[in-house]
């Protein structure tokens, strides 16, 4: 390096940018600068020496001089001279020692910067140039304390780049893995009881002075000791110091994570337990145990992680020792699991939910004993109930809830509910009978005074008995048939909870809990049905779909119509009571309308669903049907048509979207009505084919319109997908003008969407609509030939993804045409369409990596060669099938793309199989003869192979043949 002075090397003026505060230009130079050091050869060198020689103070060219360094090691390690390596080992230790006279220390950035880069250069040069690194660093800091910080953060580097999975690193290759693993075991080999000590000497010396120091070292020592001989932490002389620091306010949160670790470490199930019990001793007597006492959350919750890990350390030892036979032992790692218990409760029943949430674990795994015990004791019932109540207590609201405006918070506890509803259902494994008293003395109590009571009182009683239902199974919801005892119980419950006036509660989380257990046992109405006409009013006024809030409203509307579902039987004297007082919600919200609606257009199509049920199997004459259907659908129709001619004459692109949304909500209600409709229950039987036809003739109209033409073309035709399963062959006289419609100015996704649509006509429909599917053929093809080949942007993903899934729908439709039995629609195209559309095929078995596309090729030519391959088959098919489709079941295999280790490429290869079999099938010898003495030689096939495969395609199995085609490729590509 030129010994010239670094001032002059350095660019100042770039380093100007390295400020947060620089221009633009500077920083842009700067980055610049730090491009150029990072790819020349010894551009870094100048760094290393400003860092050697504290030639700069700004902190900002300190982190960027280590920064340069840091990408040298990283990427160039090895490309370095060995005065280069020596270099980078001095500049480090010189910068060391700089700090251990400095006045001041440096920024916390700087000093973990300085740290990954020591620890960078210790994992390149610990095994082979620098087995001293540790000597060397603890020689030089001894006990300096802002030397012992950077040995300290070092240590806590080092175990991010070798140890700690949890830090995210791209992954590692194989040579890394098998590098750690290599210098874990030298360091236990070589320094780790030096490190330990050192370890022990920093707690013992700082916890005084420096308790910043100390919980840096109880944060290494807990990384480490995951890896590490534990009978180097494990023991008195260190475990009593770090009892010792749990008294220390500054330290006792680190010294709790710390005794963490230790007992979080895998060990022999007696020396853990003994281990654990010590531990307990001296924090019981120490008055750790007193919790109520205790007034800092954040130690607490730390305490309660410990008390966790040492109560599941027992409980895995218990499990251990039982599994072994070893009763004895067992017997006492279980008294000892049993001690914990009242402690357990403390914390599960604190008020504070993160120090519940910790200890919900241990909790957990202790039912989980409790279970696998032929008999409980008196005391285990006991604990049992305690936990319970526990449970029951903390699943309670607190008076701080946001109901209206749920943040972080409410989301917390929502899910320390799911934790406590583990619980729960674990108590109910146990002990099914306890659980359901506890509730039922619970809810009764709390339903006698509800008017009294707060609201946080009565939705955990309402809470507690929905919850029930999944803690106590039962198959499809039968709560109400079986076990009388369980039955009878509940259906008290049920029977207060719709009959004591709770449903009145003035709070939004009551109403929702009354309407959610309701339909949670809907059954009930079924033993019970004269209560139902007291819940739907619930569900009809103020309570439920009137409710002042709209989250309750839009829950309420999704439960409403399950509750039709399930009880539609019970319900024909309310039908059109029903009908008339959901009116007003049935209604198409305007546009323009500037007030808000009750329901949102998602909670109105379950109260389409609903009217739809309520109509369809109720017990009223056809007429009546047919009349509360119109009455249902006309007025979406009237409004669909003014809306139309609406959109047609407005010029405001965001008023068309606006009305474009409300004719795409028509459609949609229209279409859910129809879900009422079954194979018993069709539309013709019930009377209402005049009306959806009505609806056809009105939604059709829309197809055509160029406007909006993407959200009502989709309404339209998921319409058209109901209207056939719903109607049947009354929808056929409308499929032609709307798929002519539907083909005019497509994009990608129409197309891709209006395919299935042919499909499941075809499919279902077969030759009925024959001729319409010969009609519809190639303009559907060409419309799709046309958007494949239009040119798109190289780089432009979301394109090529279009294209790929339209080509698969393509294929699909050719498919479900040549599957169907209808030969005709095809064979009717002309010769030269067929031969474009099977050439398409041909390439789409070959020229494009797409597993799924090509396997569908496969069937497709399986099925044209069966229908067309034969003696009295299509003229010059069969000259085809030895051109084209024979040459494709073995040039699509032989690609690189076609990776035969993905399973469906495999199944592609089993299609390919079954190909080449149809052929044999369809051909006989002339195949084989042209296989043996044409088409293998020309791939350069050995003779013995060709026979080979020609006698496995001569064979019946087709099995063997899969199996054999799948070796032949294997082979043919290595």
């Amino acid at each position: 390096m030129a010994c010239q002075s670094v001032c002059v090397i350095m660019d100042e003026q770039a380093l100007l940018g390295l400020n947060p505060n620089a221009d633009a230009r500077y920083r842009h130079r700067a980055m610049a600068y730090f491009e150029q050091l990072k790819e020349s050869q010894d551009g870094w060198e100048v760094c290393a020496e400003a860092l050697a020689k504290g030639i700069y103070n700004d902190d900002h060219v300190k982190f960027f001089c280590f920064q340069v360094l840091e990408h040298q090691i990283r990427f160039r390690h090895a490309g370095l001279s060995a005065v280069q390596q020596q270099l980078i080992r001095e500049t480090l230790m010189k910068w060391l020692q700089i700090q251990l006279m400095n006045a001041e220390p440096e920024k916390p950035f700087i000093r973990n910067k300085a740290a990954q880069v020591f620890a960078l250069t210790f994992v390149m040069e610990y095994l082979t140039l620098w087995p001293k690194f540790f000597f060397d660093i603890l020689t030089l800091v001894g006990l300096n304390p802002r030397g012992v910080d950077v040995y300290l953060r070092t240590l806590m580097a080092i175990d991010g780049e070798v140890v700690d999975r949890d830090i995210l690193h791209l992954p590692d290759s194989p040579q890394e893995i098998r590098r750690n693993a290599l210098i874990k075991d030298q360091m236990r080999e070589r320094c780790i009881p030096t490190l330990v000590e050192s370890w022990f000497q920093i707690l013992q010396t700082y916890q005084q002075s420096h308790p910043e120091i100390t919980c840096q070292c109880l944060e290494v020592v807990g990384a480490f000791v995951s890896w590490i001989d534990l009978n180097l932490i494990a023991n008195d002389r260190f475990v009593n110091l770090l009892l010792s620091q749990m008294s220390v306010m500054e330290l006792r949160e680190e010294a709790c994570d710390c005794l963490f670790e230790i007992i979080n470490k895998g060990m022999d199930p007696a020396d853990k337990i003994k281990l654990v019990e010590s531990l307990c001793q001296v924090l019981q007597s120490a008055g750790f145990f007193n919790v109520e006492q205790e007034e800092d959350v954040d130690f607490l919750a730390k305490f309660s992680r410990l008390v966790n890990g040492m109560g599941q350390s027992l409980v895995l030892s218990w499990s251990k020792l039982s599994k072994n036979g070893n009763v004895k032992e067992a017997a006492e790692a279980l008294q000892a699991l049993e001690s914990k218990v009242p402690l357990l409760l403390q914390l599960l029943i604190h008020e504070d939910d993160d120090i519940s949430a910790n200890i919900v674990g241990f909790c957990y795994e202790y039912l989980h004993v409790l279970k696998q015990l032929p008999q409980l004791t008196d005391q285990q019932k006991a604990n049992l109930e305690a936990i319970l109540l526990a449970v029951m207590k903390k699943l309670t609201y607190d008076d701080e809830y946001n109901f209206e405006n749920e943040g972080e918070d409410e989301a917390m506890f929502v899910e320390y509910r799911k934790q406590l509803k583990m619980l729960l259902d674990r108590l109910a494994q146990v002990s099914p009978e306890l659980l359901l008293e506890a509730v039922r003395r619970v809810f009764n109590n709390t339903m006698q005074s509800w008017q009294t009571a707060s609201f946080m009182e009565v939705e955990v009683a309402v809470r507690l008995l929905y919850m029930l239902g999944e803690a106590l199974p039962a198959s499809h919801g039968a709560h109400f048939s079986g076990d009388t005892a369980k039955t009878s119980v509940l259906q008290d419950m049920m029977r207060t909870l719709v009959s004591c006036g709770v449903s009145s509660f003035q709070h939004s989380s009551v109403s929702l809990e009354f309407f959610e257990t309701v339909s949670r046992y809907d059954k009930f109405f079924l033993v019970e049905p004269q209560h139902i006409p007291i819940v739907l009013m619930a569900f009809l006024d103020q309570r439920g779909l009137r409710h002042s809030s709209p989250k309750v409203r839009s829950r309420v509307a999704y439960l409403f119509s399950r509750f039709i579902k399930t009880l539609h039987k019970h319900m024909n004297a309310f039908i059109e009571d029903v009908l008339t007082r959901i009116q007003d919600l049935l209604e198409l919200n305007p546009p323009e309308n500037g007030f808000p609606a009750l329901l949102t257009s998602d909670d109105q199509l379950f109260m389409f669903e609903a009217a739809g049920v309520l109509i369809v199997h109720g017990e009223s004459p056809m007429e009546r049907k047919t009349a509360m259907m119109t009455s249902l659908l006309q007025p979406l129709m009237d409004a669909f048509n003014v809306l139309l001619n609406k959109l047609s004459l407005e010029r405001d692109e965001e008023k068309q979207n606006a009305i474009g949304d409300c004719l795409s909500h028509a459609v949609g209600f229209a279409s859910r009505t129809s879900k009422a409709f079954s194979n018993k229950q069709t539309v013709k039987l019930s009377g209402c084919s005049e009306v959806y036809r009505g609806c056809l003739q009105t939604f059709l109209p829309a197809l055509s319109v160029p406007l909006q033409k993407g959200s009502l073309r989709s309404a339209v035709r998921s319409f058209l997908h109901r209207m056939i399963i719903c109607m049947e062959e009354e929808v056929l006289p409308f499929i032609p003008s709307a798929s002519q419609h539907m083909l005019k100015d497509c994009e990608a996704k129409d197309l891709q969407e209006f395919i299935p649509l042919i499909s499941q006509i075809t499919a279902k429909f077969k030759s009925q609509v024959s001729p319409f599917l010969q009609q519809v053929f190639m303009p559907l093809v060409l419309s799709i030939f046309e958007v494949l080949g239009r040119p798109a942007e190289e780089n432009d993903q979301a394109a090529a993804l279009e294209k790929q899934m339209l080509r698969r729908s393509y294929f699909t439709f050719i498919q479900t045409v040549a599957g169907s039995g209808m030969n005709e629609v095809m064979a009717n195209q002309g010769a030269e369409n067929i031969e474009r559309v099977v050439f398409t095929i041909i390439q789409g078995a070959v020229d494009f990596p797409d597993p799924i596309a090509q396997k569908s090729c496969f069937i497709i030519l399986s099925k044209l060669v069966e229908l067309w391959g034969g003696k009295d088959g299509m003229v010059g098919f069969p000259d085809f099938i030895y051109k084209h489709i024979v040459p494709a079941c073995f040039l699509a295999p032989l690609k690189p793309s076609f990776d035969l280790s993905d399973a469906q490429t495999v199944l592609t290869l089993s299609e390919c199989a079954i190909t080449l079999k149809t052929i044999h099938l369809k051909r006989g010898l002339e195949f084989i003869q042209f296989l043996q003495q044409e088409y293998l030689p020309s791939l350069q096939v050995a003779p013995e192979i060709s026979q080979e495969l020609c006698q496995v395609l001569q064979q019946p199995d087709v099995k063997v043949l899969k199996n054999y085609i799948k070796a032949f490729f294997q082979r043919a590509k290595l």
